[in-house]
């Protein structure tokens, strides 16, 4: 058997640090005009080894800026330059003691409302689908998908991401039993999220909420450690 309290007890500090990363990364000034998305994705990359230690990252980490922040993790947009005005978010998946952190934030450079709202309305989805996911004990991946559509489209964005989360623990998860649909929460996905692996563990869920702005100029991202009724 898994000692699951402790396993969640382990993703929520690596969770931690990597919260602290991102607000060292901020406070310091790191996220300014001027900068290319690059640049300011190796300037993290060398604040997390300097100051958090952090030797491995499990997937690419992604600095995103202005109209590129309508494109997925998968994409691969032309460099951008930030400006004043543009919204920012960052996404990087460090290790931190053989436990994976999964986690992004997004912020406006400027005082622009609507871009404003919609970085607000990225914490106001995420607990909503928390909530959802809380109140349906035996939802699918699928499901929970179709419902980050949903609320997104309540409060007036598109949503834009081809998957809103997927699965995290000790590194690597990939290793862990199971095919690839099950890791998702996507269509392919129609697998109760609670469901144990072959192993016997819990699965463990990042949350991603990706808001598009309905005329696909520009984009917002967060995602977390989904913590409601896990276990």
């Amino acid at each position: 058997m898994f000692d699951e309290p402790r396993r969640w007890a382990e993703l929520v500090a690596a969770q931690d640090k990597a919260a602290a990363l991102f607000a060292a990364a901020r406070d310091g000034g790191l996220l300014r005009p001027g900068v290319s998305e690059t640049q300011l994705s190796q300037e993290i990359h060398e604040l997390a080894a300097a100051r958090f230690g952090v030797k491995t990252h499990w997937h690419k980490k992604v600095v995103r800026a202005g109209p590129n922040t309508v494109a997925t993790y998968y994409d691969d947009p032309p460099e951008h330059v930030i400006a004043e005005g543009d919204v920012v978010f960052l996404d990087f998946g460090p290790v931190f003691d053989d436990w994976e952190a999964d986690y992004g934030r997004c912020f406006v450079l400027g005082g622009d409302r609507e871009k404003l709202r919609l970085v607000a309305d990225l914490d106001a989805v995420f607990e909503e689908l928390t909530a959802y996911f809380g109140a349906h004990p035996d939802i699918t991946g699928a499901e929970l998908y179709a419902e980050a559509h949903r609320a997104a489209e309540r409060r007036g964005w598109r949503y834009g991401g081809t998957i809103a989360g997927h699965m995290v623990g000790e590194f690597p998860h990939t290793d862990f039993p199971g095919g690839r649909e099950e890791s998702l929460i996507a269509p392919v996905n129609v697998w109760p999220m609670r469901d144990r692996d072959a192993d016997g563990r819990v699965r463990y869920w990042i949350l991603e909420i990706h808001l598009v702005e309905p005329g696909g100029r520009w984009g917002g991202f967060c995602e977390a450690l989904l913590a409601d009724g896990v276990g």
